[in-house]
């Protein structure tokens, strides 16, 4: 059964970084509610979830995506760009470890976010010019590589994470809106969505896709590409540049 790890919002939700949009008021109960209905889709459409504790001190808590980076049966651990996410990381490292998952960490000088890392079979493209640095691909491309992975660098600037811009669908076409994405061309299928959260999509199996109440036209595109949308509101997390993909760390072998 498909795992998925996932924590709980932080009291100081409110207080999280914003880099590419204008900050508007979150409402930190409202949040609490949207992460309870998320988790709740995917336990009913399969997974298993694991709540990493709460770190209540680090209002980007919530976006668990970007404290690792799983393939096969490895975790690498990120070391954040943010300097002050980088408490994140613990408690998720002893989750999936506790998952029987072998760790490797990202060192100084590397950086590295999760959120930056689009993987695709055993393609693996990794976002860089904004979290991520080339010396955190560099050390990525080496834990990956012996598993079968290739690691491809692809420019991000318009927008946080590599994932903020583009997902993939199950049969590998990677979607994104366009205005928001460096170069389509770095990707060897891709599809524009006509809506930014459109852009995101987690796979559940079966041609279900987890994706945001926000994207409503790409929702029925995809669904007449034959896709299943299984739809989340996630408006505050939306308001802190989080999409569907970085509130959960998916684990599947």
């Amino acid at each position: 059964m498909p795992t998925a790890l996932v924590r709980r919002p932080s009291p100081r939700l409110a207080d999280g970084i914003v880099t590419h949009i204008e900050r508007t008021p979150v409402d930190a109960d409202l949040a609490v509610q949207q992460w309870q209905r998320y988790v709740d889709a995917l336990r009913t459409t399969g997974w298993t979830t694991v709540e990493v504790p709460a770190i209540d001190e680090c209002p980007d808590g919530v976006f668990i995506e970007d404290t690792m980076v799983v393939y096969g049966d490895l975790a690498v651990i990120a070391r954040a760009g943010a300097e002050e996410r980088r408490p994140e990381a613990a408690a998720a490292e002893q989750a999936v470890a506790a998952q029987g998952y072998r760790v490797t960490h990202i060192t100084e000088p590397g950086t590295l976010d999760g959120g930056d890392i689009l993987k695709i079979g055993s393609t693996v493209y990794a976002g860089l010019g904004g979290r991520t640095n080339e010396e955190g691909i560099r050390q990525l491309a080496g834990a990956l590589e012996p598993l079968g992975a290739t690691v491809h660098a692809v420019p991000v600037s318009k927008v946080l994470h590599l994932k903020s811009a583009v997902t993939a669908l199950p049969d590998g076409t990677v979607i994104g809106y366009e205005p928001l994405v460096d170069d389509p061309q770095a990707f060897e299928v891709f599809k524009p969505v006509p809506e930014e959260s459109g852009s995101h999509v987690v796979l559940l199996g079966e041609d279900r896709l987890l994706m945001a109440a926000s994207a409503p036209q790409s929702a029925e595109q995809f669904e007449q590409l034959g896709y299943t949308p299984v739809v989340v509101d996630i408006s505050e997390f939306e308001k802190l540049e989080g999409c569907v993909t970085c509130l959960s760390v998916r684990l599947r072998r």
